[in-house]
């Protein structure tokens, strides 16, 4: 690390993590090379624009840019800390593909000298830290690597997990606390330098399998409780009870929080990392295993009923309100809004239109299907039904009069005013429970 403690820095995958992460390492005055394997992206982000929407980001971005002290690349160059920021699936079985992560720990490999910091932010299952340090042992015998040495380690490796909200990911990145692990104490503490640059928050050494578990708990806990909250909805509706109605009741108990429930869970976290917990004790885990179950059949449960609803009015012209995992942003990852309406638009075809106000086209999946993307403001103007998907703070502000006469299912109980039983539009309308 250099004399002025501003290291030059590596960031490996320029997505809704690196790019931002990049970016404020860059503000904190470091120089920052971000590494992506889309030319689309490099060629953006030097250009101090953005291929992401992200609240800020893209001001930002301008600016550390437009100062040298962020560019972006294809290629892996030597640095004095390496961040890897790439994605980490699941398989049609489930099981975690951590085969980016060691795509991009063999680019970090060759360019590595003592002295280098390599940390992991993606979210994986226990033991990939270790498994990129015997990584790049295997692949540089000339390093002394940390746990593989009784010496003192050429190289230091880590483990920090990003805790971000989607549309505050700057504000959190610096603000949140932190948990550093490392492969050892003095990795642990070399890593938390580092982060002490940029993080205002408390950055808390501990060893690199107890951090990886970390990241995964936070989310399969909040799965458990919106897995809560979404199958007493539909509880609700098997009963004709008006869960919103319930929810807020029972949370005036001291001791009581139910969360919101929705069309179902999405995002590349918390749809994806209890299932790492569950891979790797399968036989430990029948409540995490559970929960994902009710999340993914609350999404089957909403199209259902919304499938119902249409075809009991086969005159009626039909609005899915967004397909973001969750509002104000442009991520789409594992939607269940997405979903739903690609399920709809399936079956109905050109009744369905979208109105997504965080993308300019429809995913590839609503190709050939004859749905369309459309504003708010034709939806109202053009449309019989309403299906709430996301609470867009958009949606949220139409007034009762643009929406009083039209047959709402509103799976995220964003309009609470709405009329129960809306007036007939036309003969042969009208709205099924």
């Amino acid at each position: 690390m250099k004399s002025d403690n501003k290291p030059d820095v590596c960031v490996v995958g320029l997505g809704y993590i690196g790019l931002p992460t990049a970016a404020i390492i860059a503000r904190a005055g470091c120089k920052v090379r971000g590494i992506d394997v889309s030319q689309k992206v490099v060629d953006t982000i030097n250009r101090g624009k953005i291929h992401i929407e992200e609240v800020d980001l893209d001001g930002l971005v301008q600016g550390v840019v437009s100062r040298g002290l962020l560019s972006a690349s294809l290629e892996v160059a030597p640095a004095d800390v390496f961040v890897i920021a790439v994605p980490t699936p699941f398989d049609d079985d489930h099981a975690p593909d951590i085969s980016y992560v060691l795509a991009a720990a063999s680019a970090v490999a060759p360019v590595l000298k003592a002295g280098d910091i390599v940390i992991l932010e993606s979210t994986s299952p226990v033991g990939t830290t270790e498994e990129i340090r015997d990584l790049i042992a295997s692949m540089r015998p000339d390093l002394k690597v940390p746990g593989l040495t009784r010496e003192t380690p050429d190289i230091s490796i880590a483990y920090c997990p990003e805790r971000v909200l989607p549309g505050k990911i700057l504000e959190e990145l610096t603000n949140n606390d932190r948990s550093i692990g490392g492969i050892t104490p003095r990795c642990a503490r070399k890593a938390l330098a580092f982060y002490k640059i940029f993080v205002r928050g408390t950055c808390i050494a501990t060893d690199a399998r107890s951090a990886e578990m970390t990241k995964l708990v936070e989310n399969a806990y909040r799965d458990v409780n919106i897995a809560f909250a979404n199958e007493l909805s539909m509880v609700a509706d098997k009963m004709g009870l008006d869960v919103w109605e319930v929810i807020r009741l029972a949370n005036r108990h001291p001791r009581v929080n139910i969360l919101q429930p929705g069309p179902g869970v999405g995002g590349h976290c918390i749809a994806v990392d209890p299932w790492f917990i569950v891979h790797s004790a399968p036989q430990e885990t029948p409540l995490i295993r559970t929960a994902r179950g009710v999340n993914d059949g609350k999404m089957r449960h909403v199209a259902m009923k919304a499938e119902a609803l249409i075809a009991a009015n086969p005159n009626a012209r039909v609005a899915c309100l967004g397909l973001a995992f969750k509002a104000n942003i442009d991520d789409f990852r594992e939607s269940p809004a997405r979903l739903v309406a690609s399920m709809l638009a399936q079956r109905f075809k050109d009744r369905i239109q979208i109105v997504e106000p965080y993308t300019a086209e429809l995913p590839r999946e609503f190709d050939g299907t004859g749905a369309s993307l459309i504003d708010l403001d034709t939806a109202l103007e053009e449309t019989d039904i309403l299906i709430v998907l996301v609470d867009h703070d958009v949606f949220r502000h139409v007034p009762l009069a643009e929406r009083a006469t039209k047959i709402v299912y509103d799976t995220r109980g964003i309009w609470p005013d709405q009329p129960k039983e809306a007036l007939a539009i036309e003969e042969g309308l009208r709205l099924v429970s």
